[in-house]
């Protein structure tokens, strides 16, 4: 197996500006670990309608890490638009076009226009483990077991 490279800070995310108005991933404040995501191009959504809104950009994401595509709270909060398929997941090997599956699950219309915000970035580090067919799982170290929903209580 294959050992995952981690990517030490300050190493760059590389970022090719595909679209006129592509604007390149950006935080909103130093300190936040969410990358905003800018749409370039207008849509609107009715109440429970989902569309792909183009971004403009393609990343090369180093090996050894993922990129996540988040909703952003304050669009859930206000309108309701929230991402799909969340989290959206960016493979390190994708050189495409970041597209963002937005969601209204609001009651009122709700337009994007080129240049707004509408998801964030998240860069998370992942370990290409393969999977393997055992006869039975080890005891997990707490004695869980196979509780699921609801089991811990409200």
């Amino acid at each position: 197996m294959t050992q995952a490279r981690i990517t030490p800070p300050g190493e760059q995310l590389q970022v090719v500006l595909l679209h006129p108005g592509a604007q390149p991933p950006r935080r909103g404040r130093r300190g936040d670990a969410g990358l905003d995501l800018v749409s370039v191009e207008a849509a609107t959504l009715q109440p429970g309608e989902r569309q792909v809104v183009g971004t403009g950009i393609a990343l090369a994401i180093p090996p050894g890490l993922a990129g996540l595509v988040l909703p952003r709270s304050g669009l859930a909060a206000r309108h309701g638009i929230t991402t799909l398929n969340a989290p959206g997941l960016i493979d390190p090997n994708y050189r495409g076009e970041c597209r963002v599956i937005l969601h209204n699950a609001g009651q009122e219309p709700f337009s994007v226009q080129p240049g707004d915000r509408i998801a964030q970035l998240l860069v998370v580090p992942y370990w290409p483990l393969e999977p393997t067919v055992v006869e039975a799982l080890l005891p997990s170290p707490d004695d869980r077991g196979a509780d699921g929903f609801g089991s811990s209580g409200r």
